[in-house]
């Protein structure tokens, strides 16, 4: 993910002067929308999802206390950066502007410097937090998605499958003999391998909404929404292929002298119906069965 991509800036009053003014400021660094009503912010900001929103109080329909009070309410700008520009200039107003969420209040007639200053100082504290956000979300190792992701992901992928009826499959596999990889060939390496085993199994998955996850130790976690049995199988059984054709020498493997994968899969039943315990509960006995049957290869329930 790009940290350091331009930034939306979202320019709201009725002023046309104002509006015209502000935007020439941000236009050379940053993505500048601009809305001249409280109707027109709600719309773009919903559309657009802007990092920051320059919000003027005073507009003639709706004033920027409603929008605001509109954004925070609406879980998907809730979290967009509001500051208030306005020509209310005293404190009382100030306050009320900042305890009902909005970041900063600047008064006109503004500085051009001054607001360039602070509109900088908060979309960099945007960035930091989103950067926090996604490093919370990543394995640190792998830079696969981490448990705690590939889990907030899952349960909504159910509930999505369950009332859509469209299918959801899920994979897990385990790089066999790791323990013996480790100790034969040194924990750095064992490292390195499980990178590249991670990089191919996310390099497999072929739909935006797929998810490769490290769920724990050397063991990923293959999310495929939309996605069919049989096409899942496929997709899994190219990764597997693709893992061995990395050529990642295991003299100390009694299943091949390269590293070798196990996985075990299955379907979303939405005739059961199953829930999301249940199906990952499936996976997992199948990759046990997996190994149980020499490892290197995958074993898939088809949905019944």
């Amino acid at each position: 993910m790009n940290f350091a991509g331009t930034q939306k800036v979202l320019v709201a009053d009725d002023d046309v002067v104002n509006r015209q003014v502000l935007a020439e400021l941000f236009k050379p660094e940053h993505t500048v929308l601009l809305a001249k009503n409280g109707e027109q912010t709600l719309e773009r900001a919903a559309r657009h999802l802007p990092d920051l929103i320059l919000l003027d109080v005073v507009m003639p329909d709706m004033d920027g206390y409603e929008v605001l009070r509109r954004l925070r309410a609406d879980a998907q700008t809730a979290h967009i950066t509001v500051i208030f520009i306005s020509g209310l200039g005293r404190p009382e107003d100030e306050a009320n502007g900042l305890k009902m969420g909005a970041a900063d209040y600047i008064s006109k007639p503004f500085n051009e410097t001054v607001v360039m200053a602070r509109v900088a100082m908060h979309l960099q504290m945007v960035r930091q937090r989103r950067m926090l956000e996604h490093l919370a979300h990543v394995d640190g190792l792998t830079e696969l998605a981490n448990r705690r992701r590939f889990d907030e992901v899952y349960e909504a992928e159910c509930q999505r499958s369950r009332r859509s009826g469209r299918p959801l499959s899920l994979a897990l596999l385990d790089i066999d003999a790791f323990k013996q990889y480790n100790d034969f060939y040194g924990h750095p390496a064992g490292d390195r391998a499980l990178r590249a085993v991670a990089r191919t199994a996310a390099a497999g998955l072929r739909r935006p909404a797929d998810l490769a996850a490290r769920y724990g130790g050397e063991e990923i976690v293959l999310l495929l929404p939309d996605t069919e049995a049989a096409q899942a199988q496929q997709v899994v059984n190219a990764i597997c292929a693709a893992i061995v054709d990395l050529q990642i020498p295991h003299e100390a493997s009694s299943v091949a002298p390269m590293l070798t994968v196990s996985a075990g899969g299955a379907t979303l039943n939405c005739a059961a119906p199953e829930n999301s315990a249940e199906l990952f509960s499936v996976a997992d006995t199948l990759l046990y069965q997996a190994k149980k049957a020499g490892r290197n290869r995958v074993e898939w329930r088809k949905p019944g």
